[in-house]
C-alpha cells in the first residue's frame, strides 16, 4: 500500500482494521521473539503485552474503534523503536562478510546486538500495513525496505530476562572458560526433554479454549436449558389432556342397586374413542379432554419457573468466567515454571564456567581445593533444582489441560517466552468506580436478584392459594355398549362433559399458614445472600485492586535489582579477570543475579494473575491498558 505522512482517517482505519486479524496474529509471534531479547529494564510496555492484550480482545469480540485506536499507537511505538535495530542488523550484515562471519568469533555484545536487530526486523516485516500507515513517511520508507526476506545469520543467541554482559577482553583465559562451558550446551536446547506431542499456547488461544463445549461450562448451560424445560411446562399447566382408548367392563354377581335392593347380575359394557372406564349411568371416569389444575399454580409457577431460569442463566456466565479465570491463572503458573526452569538453567551455565575456573585456578595453585569442592556442590545442588523446575513445568501443563478439558498426554509449552506485564485495565478508574462497575457487571449478583424475585412469586402462590379454586373440566366422546350375560348390543355414540371448582384450605388453614412461613423464610434467606454477594462482590474488587497496585510497584524494584546484580556479577568478573580475585568471590553475586531474576519474575506472574483476578472480578469487561508501564 502507499505510505503516506498524512494522518488516515478513523473509518479508514476501522475499515483496515477490519481484516487485519491476521496481520495481528503475526505481529504476535515476531513480538513474542523480538521481546524475549529485549532488556526488562526498558520502561514501555513490552511488545508481549501489546500483542496479547491486543488478541485479547480480538477474542473477546470487545475490541471497539476507541481502543483499536490505543493498539495502533502502541503498536506504531513498538515499531519506531524496532527500526533503529533492524537498520543496525543491515549495517551489521553489509560489514560482515560470510567468510568473515566464520573465521570471527562474535563477542557477547556482539552476538546479542545482532539477535537484538534480529528480532526488530521480524517485528518490522510482521507489521500489518495499516499499523506502518500511520507512520512518518521517512520511518514508513525505511520500513518497507526492510520488509524482505530475512538475512541468514550463525551467531544468533538467546538471552533470559536479564542484558547481555559487555564484550569480554580478546583471549581472556576467563572468558574463554566461561565459552567453553557455556557450548556444552546448545543455546537453543529446550529445557526439559524433547517431546513430540507438544501444543504452544498463549493467553488468548487459552481463553480461545473455553468454549460452550467444555465440560464445565457444558454442564451449566444445560442447567439452563433444563430450566427453561420447566418453564415451558409451568406455562401449559391449564392446557387440557386427551386420553383415547378402549375399556371393557364385566360384573356376575350382587350389587346394590339405587333403591337399595340387592340385586344378582351378569352384565357387560364396554367403551372406545376419547374417554374411558364409562360404567352403567355414572360419567366417564377417565375424560378423553381434561383439564385439571390450581389457579394459583397456572398464575405463579410460571413466574417463579421464569425467574429460576434467568437465575440459571446468569449462573452459567458465573461460571464461564470463573473457567476462564481459572484457565488464565493455571496458564501463568505454566509460565512461571518455565520462566524458572529458564532461570535455573542461566544460573547453571554461569555456575559450569565459574566451577570449571575454580578448578583450574585450584589445580594451578592459585585457588583453594575448597573453593572447587563448594562451586561443585553449589552446582550440584543447581543441577537437582534444574530437575525440580523440570517437574513443575511438566505439573502446570497438566495442570493447564485440565483446566482447557483437552488430551493430558499433551504438554503444552508457553507461547510467551519471557514473562512480561500485561496490563488490562487503565490507571485512572479509581477503586469506588471499580467497584460500581463490578456491581453492575457480575453475573452472581444478577442470580442473587433473579432467586429474591422467585421466592416472592412463591410465597404469592401460597399467600392466594386459599382464595383460588382448584379447576377440573372433563370431556369424552365415542362409542358405548353392553348388555347382560355376556351379550354385547345396543351400541352407539356417547357424549360426557364434567366441570368442577373447588376450593381448599388446608388443614383448617393451619397448613396454608405454615407454607406462608416456609415461603416468607426463604425470601428472607435470598434477601441476605444477596447482600453476602453484594460484599463478595466489593471485596473482590478491593483485593485484586490492591494486588494489583502493589505489584505494579514491585516490577521496576525488580527490574533495578537485576541491572545492580548484573553490574555486581560483571564487576567480579572483572577483577578476576586482572587477577585481583579469585572465582569463588563471584559466587555470591551470581546467586544474587539468580535471585533478583527469579524475583523480578515472580513480580510479573503475581502482576498477571492479579491483573486477570481484577478482571474477573469486575465480570471480563476488558479494556485498553495505557502505556505505563
Amino acid at each position: 500500500m502507499r505510505m503516506s505522512s498524512q494522518p488516515v482517517g478513523p473509518t479508514t482505519c476501522r475499515k483496515s482494521l477490519s481484516g487485519s486479524r491476521q496481520g495481528f496474529r503475526n505481529i504476535d509471534t515476531a513480538a513474542l521473539d523480538f521481546a524475549s531479547r529485549k532488556s526488562p529494564r526498558l520502561s514501555m510496555p513490552s511488545a508481549t503485552s501489546m500483542a496479547a492484550c491486543t488478541m485479547l480482545l480480538f477474542t473477546a469480540g470487545c475490541l471497539h474503534a476507541p481502543k483499536r485506536d490505543a493498539f495502533v499507537s502502541t503498536a506504531i511505538g513498538q515499531i519506531q523503536f524496532a527500526m533503529p535495530s533492524a537498520s543496525l542488523r543491515a549495517d551489521m550484515s553489509q560489514q560482515v562478510s560470510p567468510g568473515e562471519q566464520a573465521e570471527q568469533q562474535p563477542s557477547v555484545a556482539q552476538a546479542a546486538a545482532w539477535e537484538n536487530a534480529r528480532g526488530a526486523e521480524q517485528v518490522v516485516q510482521a507489521a500489518p500495513d495499516v499499523i506502518l500507515a500511520f507512520l512518518p513517511e521517512d520511518i514508513s520508507t525505511k520500513a518497507s525496505q526492510h520488509r524482505v526476506p530475512l538475512l541468514a545469520d550463525e551467531h544468533a543467541t538467546s538471552s533470559i530476562l536479564i542484558p547481555s554482559a559487555p564484550a569480554p577482553k580478546r583471549n581472556d583465559p576467563v572468558d574463554r572458560s566461561f565459552r567453553e562451558a557455556s557450548m556444552q550446551r546448545s543455546v537453543g536446547e529446550p529445557i526439559s526433554p524433547q517431546v513430540e506431542n507438544q501444543l504452544p499456547l498463549n493467553l488468548p488461544s487459552v481463553l480461545a479454549t473455553i468454549t460452550p463445549s467444555h465440560p464445565v461450562v457444558g454442564f451449566a448451560r444445560w442447567r439452563v436449558q433444563e430450566a427453561y424445560a420447566n418453564l415451558a411446562r409451568d406455562r401449559a399447566l391449564w392446557l387440557p389432556t386427551l386420553q383415547a382408548g378402549f375399556s371393557f367392563h364385566n360384573h356376575d354377581g350382587n350389587y346394590q342397586a339405587s333403591n337399595g335392593q340387592i340385586v344378582d347380575v351378569n352384565r357387560n359394557s364396554f367403551q372406545y374413542g376419547l374417554g374411558l372406564g364409562g360404567v352403567a349411568a355414572g360419567t366417564t371416569a377417565q375424560p378423553g379432554l381434561i383439564a385439571r389444575f390450581h389457579l394459583a399454580d397456572a398464575i405463579f409457577l410460571p413466574r417463579v419457573s421464569q425467574k429460576t431460569a434467568w437465575a440459571r442463566g446468569h449462573s452459567a456466565s458465573a461460571t464461564m468466567n470463573r473457567q476462564l479465570l481459572d484457565a488464565g491463572q493455571a496458564y501463568y503458573q505454566l509460565v512461571s515454571a518455565h520462566q524458572n526452569s529458564q532461570i535455573v538453567e542461566a544460573a547453571q551455565q554461569r555456575l559450569e564456567a565459574l566451577a570449571k575456573i575454580t578448578i583450574d585456578f585450584a589445580e594451578a595453585g592459585q585457588g583453594l581445593q575448597a573453593d572447587a569442592d563448594r562451586l561443585r556442590t553449589e552446582l550440584a545442588l543447581l543441577n537437582s533444582r534444574l530437575i525440580a523446575a523440570q517437574e513443575q513445568s511438566q505439573v502446570a501443563s497438566a495442570r493447564l489441560a485440565l483446566q482447557l478439558s483437552i488430551d493430558a498426554s499433551t504438554i503444552l509449552v508457553p507461547m510467551d517466552v519471557n514473562a512480561t506485564p500485561v496490563p488490562m485495565q487503565t490507571s485512572d478508574t479509581d477503586k469506588t468506580s471499580m467497584i460500581g462497575l463490578a456491581l453492575g457487571n457480575r453475573p452472581e449478583l444478577k442470580e442473587a436478584q433473579a432467586l429474591v424475585a422467585a421466592a416472592c412469586d412463591a410465597y404469592r402462590r401460597e399467600k392466594y392459594a386459599p382464595f383460588v379454586p382448584s379447576v377440573l373440566l372433563g370431556f369424552s366422546t365415542g362409542g358405548f355398549g353392553g348388555g347382560l350375560s355376556g351379550n354385547l348390543a345396543n351400541i352407539d355414540d356417547r357424549y360426557d362433559f364434567d366441570a368442577a371448582m373447588t376450593w381448599q384450605v388446608r388443614n383448617l388453614g393451619f397448613g396454608d399458614k405454615a407454607a406462608r412461613r416456609q415461603q416468607s423464610a426463604q425470601i428472607q434467606q435470598s434477601r441476605f445472600a444477596k447482600v453476602r454477594v453484594l460484599d463478595q462482590v466489593a471485596a473482590d474488587v478491593s483485593e485484586a485492586f490492591a494486588q494489583v497496585e502493589h505489584r505494579k510497584r514491585q516490577l521496576p524494584v525488580t527490574q533495578e535489582a537485576i541491572a545492580t546484580a548484573q553490574s555486581s556479577f560483571e564487576r567480579n568478573l572483572e577483577r578476576i579477570r586482572d587477577g585481583q580475585g579469585l572465582p569463588i568471590e563471584v559466587l555470591q553475586s551470581a546467586q544474587a543475579l539468580e535471585a533478583a531474576q527469579q524475583a523480578y519474575a515472580d513480580a510479573v506472574i503475581a502482576f498477571n494473575q492479579a491483573e486477570l483476578q481484577l478482571q474477573w472480578a469486575l465480570g471480563w469487561p476488558v479494556s485498553a491498558p495505557e502505556n505505563n508501564l
